[in-house]
């Protein structure tokens, strides 16, 4: 069981040092228009991948239903390459329609965000560049997946790494070569992108190839029963795959949008506080999502191969590193979480305003951890109706509990409940799926998984 801890931490450290270097695309856009002479720079970058991103993680069903098909692929000793292709072709028409409707959804981001008009001005300009960047990023979302269902998580890492470091070497000479401004920053953003999915997709291809024998040893040794009833019970098409995942997404971003809003109607102060405190938040995140790419690419493996032992056991080890991190993430944030807002702000007012709610940030981790690992597994086990039952009806308590409470303490209530139903829910399912005969043939999903010989 130690070898199984060890292929936990194999896949989950290369992804949180992948979760950690995303961010930095935007920070290093954002260093560089901070030199160029305006405030306007800043604003407009920070618009412009704001709307980028929320576009984006729209279409994060790409990467998990890549990631779940795959897995349970290499877990069979079926071809791992279709699902890559089929996601491929869908985030390119996906990418053809973004740019085709550009016009628009640019207006509505812009009226959504009502900026002034030198910002407006200089956003267009981003905005208008960096759409031609729409199909490298979703088909690096596909490779993304693919990887990660091949239990590869190395290959992720190296492109983001590889991503950050082209971006900053492209702006640079853009803006400080060429004398270029925010269209410098864009182009630079834009090169990274395209650099970043030519070298995933080069990588893709040559593991690919070095596994096609394996594949097909292992296919030759497989049992058709197990096999039969995996495909044929319990794995969802991929439209209905990526429909439900799409719409539990819209509800994550519905809460986290609303969240974001209802902070901003209480003034500048408190919005800087759950800015800050957020920010608390998305570092458990980087690292229980590292976790949770690890859990839903092995459960997804054993799950296709009709190993329920190892399955299990993977659910059981992936819980027990998420709390391990939970844990540590409370102990930091308890001793140490003024020193880290005082890194984040030297604003007295702020600080001395984030007492009041720090304790929320506190209870964080502990909430989290279980939602963010059944995700993983969720998705390994192409789950996807349950994972969205969860997540909206997570966004139902969510909702309802910030229209029956007052202020910000009860808009940070309103979330950790959201957080905590997630994971609440979605153990459930996962219990009755395996102790009850009355509950939806969809939910048995462990019921059709032989044990292993």
């Amino acid at each position: 069981m130690q070898t199984r801890n060890k292929e936990i931490l194999r896949i989950a450290l290369p992804s949180i040092v992948s979760n950690i270097t995303v961010p930095l695309l935007g920070l290093v856009d954002t260093a560089i228009t901070g030199h160029l002479g305006s405030a306007a720079y800043i604003g407009a970058v920070a618009i412009g991948s704001m709307l980028f991103n929320t576009i984006y993680w729209l279409f994060g069903f790409l990467r998990m239903s890549t990631s779940g098909m795959t897995s349970q692929a290499l877990g069979r000793g079926d071809d791992t390459s279709a699902p890559l292709l089929s996601a491929l072709r869908l985030a390119l028409l996906i990418a053809l329609g973004l740019m085709t409707l550009q016009l628009p959804l640019r207006w509505l981001g812009l009226w959504l965000m009502d900026p002034t008009e030198e910002i407006r001005h200089l956003t267009v300009i981003y905005f208008n560049i960096c759409i031609w960047g729409a199909p490298a990023v979703l088909s690096l979302f596909c490779l993304n997946g693919w990887f990660i269902g091949m239990q590869n998580s190395r290959s992720p890492m190296v492109v983001a790494i590889f991503q950050n470091v082209v971006n900053i070497l492209a702006s640079l000479t853009f803006v400080y070569g060429l004398g270029m401004k925010i269209e410098g920053v864009a182009l630079g953003t834009l090169v990274a992108q395209w650099s970043g999915v030519a070298v995933a997709a080069w990588m893709a291809r040559r593991s690919s190839q070095s596994s096609q024998s394996s594949q097909s040893s292992h296919s030759s040794q497989s049992s058709p029963t197990s096999q039969s009833s995996l495909s044929s019970q319990s794995s969802p098409s991929i439209k209905s795959l990526d429909l439900l995942l799409f719409l539990r997404t819209l509800c994550l971003v519905s809460v986290m949008l609303f969240f974001t809003s209802a902070g901003s109607w209480q003034g500048e102060t408190l919005l800087a506080v759950n800015t800050l405190l957020m920010q608390m938040f998305l570092l458990v995140s980087y690292v229980m999502d590292g976790f949770a790419n690890a859990a839903e690419a092995m459960s997804g493996k054993y799950y296709g191969a009709g190993d329920r032992r190892a399955l299990l056991d993977t659910v059981r080890k992936s819980f027990l590193w998420g709390a391990l991190c939970a844990a540590a993430f409370t102990v930091v944030y308890v001793l140490g979480g003024d020193a880290f807002l005082g890194l984040l702000t030297d604003e007295p007012s702020v600080i001395r305003a984030s007492h009041d709610y720090v304790v929320w940030a506190w209870l964080v981790p502990f909430i989290s951890f279980s939602a963010f690992i059944w995700d993983g597994i969720y998705v390994g086990l192409t789950l996807a109706r349950q994972m969205f039952y969860a997540t909206a009806l997570a966004a139902l308590v969510f909702f309802g509990l910030y229209c029956i409470t007052d202020g910000n303490h009860g808009l940070w209530l309103a979330f950790l409940a959201f957080l905590f139903t997630r994971g609440a829910v979605q153990t459930v399912l996962f219990y009755f799926s395996h102790h009850s005969n009355w509950v939806p043939p969809s939910f048995r999903f462990q019921k059709n998984i032989p044990h292993s010989t």
